[in-house]
C-alpha cells in the first residue's frame, strides 16, 4: 500500500471523558500475575500496587492496563474466578487512591471485562480480537467502553505454531476489517486496533509489521503497538528482557514515526520522553 494520508480518529470517549490522542498516549502495564514474562509477581501487596501506580501515573502514563492472565507462551492457565479476583482487588484499590485514572482491563473473557467495568474500569484490552468468547463483542457494545482489538491466531500456547500468512498485511487488515464491521454494527463506537507483535507472528514478521505500520491507517482507526521488552527485541540483540529497555524505545519511536497513537509500555518515563522528543521533531 502507497503512504497514502488518511483521517484516524484520534479521540475516546471514556465514560464521558474525552481522552485526545492527537499527542500520542503512553499506557502503563500493571500485571496482577506470578508469571508474566518481565514483572510477574513483583506487586503481591496493596502496598507495591499502590506504589507501582504511583510511579506510572507520575511518570505521565494517561492509562494504566490491568490484566490478571498472563498471555506469554506457556503460561499456566488461570481460571476465571481467580483471574477476576484479581482484577477487581486491583481495579478497587487504585481507585480508591487515585480516582481519577483511566483503567483498562486486559482480558479475554467477557464477565471478566463486566466486573471490571463496574468497579471503574473504563477500557478493555482483548488480546483474542473476541475469539477466546464470542460473548465479548456484545458485551462490549453493553457496556459502551472503547475496546482493543488485538490480532492474534490460536491461544497463548498454540499461537507461535501459527505463524503461516499467505500474506501478513493482508490476511491482518482483513482480520481487523470483519471485526470492525462487526463491532460497528453492534454500535461500538471506540475502537483501538493492535496488530500484536509476538503473538502468532515469527521474530522477521514483527519487523516487517512495524516496517509497515502505517498500512493500517486505512481502517481510520487509533492503533496501540506493544513492543515493551518483547522477545523481537531481547533475541535480536541477544540479551534478556531486563536489558531491553533501549531497545524498547528505539522500536517505540519507529512505531510513533509510523503512526502509532498509544504505547502500552512497562516503562512509562522512557516511552513519555520518545512521544516528547517526537513531537518535538514533528511539530
Amino acid at each position: 500500500m502507497k503512504d497514502t494520508v488518511f483521517y484516524t480518529k484520534k479521540t475516546l470517549n471514556i465514560k464521558g471523558r474525552i481522552l485526545d490522542l492527537e499527542k500520542p498516549v503512553v499506557m502503563g502495564v500493571l500485571n496482577m500475575t506470578p508469571d508474566s514474562f518481565y514483572d510477574g509477581g513483583k506487586h503481591k501487596t496493596d502496598h507495591a500496587i499502590i506504589s507501582q501506580v504511583e510511579k506510572i501515573l507520575t511518570e505521565g502514563a494517561a492509562i494504566i492496563d490491568v490484566g490478571g492472565y498472563s498471555s506469554r507462551p506457556g503460561a499456566e492457565e488461570v481460571s476465571q474466578t481467580e483471574e477476576t479476583k484479581r482484577v477487581e482487588e486491583a481495579i478497587t484499590l487504585i481507585l480508591k487512591e487515585f480516582p481519577e485514572t483511566i483503567i483498562s482491563v486486559d482480558t479475554f473473557r467477557s464477565q471478566v471485562a463486566e466486573v471490571a467495568v463496574d468497579h471503574g474500569a473504563a477500557m478493555v484490552n482483548d488480546i483474542s480480537g473476541g475469539e477466546a468468547d464470542n460473548k465479548m463483542f456484545e458485551v462490549i457494545a453493553k457496556l459502551n467502553v472503547p475496546y482493543i482489538l488485538m490480532h492474534m491466531r490460536g491461544t497463548p500456547a498454540t499461537m507461535q505454531s501459527m505463524t503461516a500468512y499467505d500474506s501478513l498485511l493482508e490476511n491482518i487488515l482483513d482480520y481487523f476489517q470483519n471485526k470492525v464491521k462487526r463491532l460497528q454494527s453492534l454500535g461500538v463506537k471506540d475502537i483501538i486496533l493492535d496488530p500484536g507483535f509476538g503473538f502468532a507472528k515469527t521474530l522477521n514478521q514483527n519487523y516487517e509489521l512495524l516496517k509497515k505500520l502505517k498500512y493500517f491507517n486505512a481502517l481510520n482507526l487509533p492503533v496501540l503497538v506493544g513492543l515493551s521488552r518483547k522477545s523481537m527485541i531481547y533475541k535480536t540483540l541477544d540479551i534478556t528482557p531486563e536489558a531491553a529497555l533501549n531497545g524498547t524505545s528505539i522500536l517505540n519511536t519507529i512505531a510513533l514515526m509510523n503512526g502509532a497513537r498509544i504505547l502500552r509500555v512497562h516503562d512509562v518515563q522512557e516511552a513519555k520522553e520518545a512521544v516528547n522528543l517526537y513531537q518535538k521533531v514533528t511539530a
